[in-house]
């Protein structure tokens, strides 16, 4: 019995983090180091309650119920578990689905077996109230932490506040020291980052409706029609006369990245020297697979700009050979197109963060192009690292 147990709403602790940090409740604003954190939150209720940590139980919701990429990161720290809710779209909002109740069970059920002496309750709903007063009816007591509030709001239910054993707000500093407001990405290739900055697509038929570059650049293409509608996002075979030379091939020769039904339409075929650049599975040992797999499981957070640069890192780092920036410059010669079996690779490890997933009957386009731009991105750097050491290196 004396030992404490942690249930986190983490809907109400990152929302409310994000709200006190970057002034609205909006996780994606907000970057979050999860081994500081839970260290933060287990030392802290260890400190509180005088007793050992039993576990951490991490409350959130997710589309499916499927985990994404920080809900595969937490299960596999120390002592923490992972439950999810479902969370679905209403009125173009998130909303969580069965997370109180999950938290209510797992309350109650503790309490109800003994399990431990205290809860540390993180949360502002009042739903719990029932919970937190059959958890003291059972001996337990209870510790309700609150997230200090934004601009002087009140973010918790007063109610849980009057039942609760002891009470403690995490301030500022103690939040800035695993959460912290997101930086801006590197900015990508003039172009792409057009792309990522344009208004989203109208849907049709379950497509995404694509525009040409009329909507973001003032230079004629000469794909761009009249007829064509403006200020919807263009496809990158739209783009890809944008700052070639004028004696470039003609946009037909420039594969379209792939479609929202996987497919791509191709121009001639691709050079013998891109043709013959190794998929990343080939460069790869076994050693090295398992490896990637425990850094993507608790390092890459899933961004889908992210997701590209570390494929694109992994890619680079194990061409080998005697002349990398012989492969690097075949595979920049092509740019924007990316091979396309170097390009479906990258799609299925994509996959597997949850990215390009349906969201709303729909494939979101505009991470296929955020995911290529990261790709790009690294290449350019690694590119550049090359040819400055020298085309022999």
């Amino acid at each position: 019995m004396d030992r404490c147990v942690v249930l986190v709403d983490a809907g109400y602790l990152l929302g409310a983090a994000a709200s006190l940090l970057a002034g609205e409740p909006s996780r994606p604003r907000i970057s979050v180091d999860h081994t500081a954190l839970i260290q933060g939150l287990r030392e802290g209720a260890e400190a509180d309650t005088g007793c050992d940590l039993l576990r951490i139980y991490w409350f959130d919701g997710a589309p499916d119920r499927v985990p994404q990429p920080e809900h595969r990161r937490l299960r596999v720290m120390p002592r923490v578990t992972v439950r999810l809710g479902a969370l679905t779209r209403s009125d173009g909002r998130w909303a969580q689905k069965g997370v109180d109740a999950a938290m209510h069970a797992e309350l109650t059920e503790l309490a109800r077996n003994r399990a431990c002496a205290d809860i540390v309750l993180i949360t502002g709903d009042g739903d719990l109230l029932p919970g937190l007063v059959s958890a003291k009816e059972h001996g337990v007591a209870v510790h309700l932490w609150a997230v200090q509030a934004a601009d002087g709001d009140y973010n918790q239910s007063e109610d849980l506040v009057a039942e609760a054993d002891e009470r403690r707000v995490l301030d500022r500093a103690w939040i800035t020291r695993a959460i912290r407001v997101k930086e801006a990405q590197p900015q990508p290739r003039p172009e792409i980052a057009a792309i990522l900055s344009a208004p989203p697509a109208q849907a049709k038929n379950g497509e995404q409706v694509r525009a040409t570059t009329a909507a973001v650049s003032t230079e004629p293409c000469p794909t761009a029609t009249e007829t064509e509608p403006v200020g919807k996002v263009p496809t990158p075979k739209d783009l890809a006369s944008l700052g070639r030379p004028a004696q470039a091939p003609p946009t037909s020769a420039t594969l379209r990245w792939s479609s929202d039904r996987g497919w791509v339409e191709r121009g001639p075929e691709e050079s013998p020297e891109t043709a013959a650049l190794p998929m990343l599975s080939h460069l790869t040992t076994a050693e090295q697979r398992w490896a990637d797999r425990e850094e993507d499981i608790t390092a890459v957070s899933g961004d889908p700009f992210e997701v590209g640069q570390v494929f694109a890192r992994r890619w680079a780092e194990r061409l080998g050979g005697t002349k990398p920036f012989v492969q690097l410059s075949a595979l920049s010669a092509d740019y924007p197109r990316i091979p396309h079996r170097i390009d479906g690779e990258l799609l299925r490890y994509a996959a597997r963060f949850g990215l390009l997933a349906h969201k709303d009957d729909q494939i979101d386009e505009r991470d296929r192009y955020a995911i290529r731009a990261g790709f790009w991105r690294e290449i350019d750097e690694r590119t550049d690292t090359v040819r400055t050491a020298g085309p022999e290196s």
